[in-house]
């Protein structure tokens, strides 16, 4: 897939400089980047260990002790 970018010139220059530095081509340098970038920024917003989390067995659900709670004194949103 083709895609033409703009780049500013002071980034368009260092962008050259890196090139040359590490005999890659810019393009390449582009390529690269991007495919970093989708790689940190496509990750789920938690880490596996807390999508995995299936709970724990004996743990009574939250849900468990809501009838046991007194009702607010004043309406928060009155």
């Amino acid at each position: 897939m083709n895609f033409n970018i703009y780049l500013d010139d002071r980034t368009g220059r260092q962008l050259v400089i890196a090139a040359e530095q590490i005999g890659e081509t810019k393009n390449a340098l582009i390529r690269k980047a991007v495919a970093e970038w989708l790689a940190r920024y496509n990750q789920p917003a938690w880490p596996e260990a807390v999508l995995s989390f299936t709970g724990v067995d004996d743990m009574p659900p939250f849900e468990s002790g809501r009838g046991n709670l007194d009702a607010p004194a004043v309406d928060p949103l009155a």
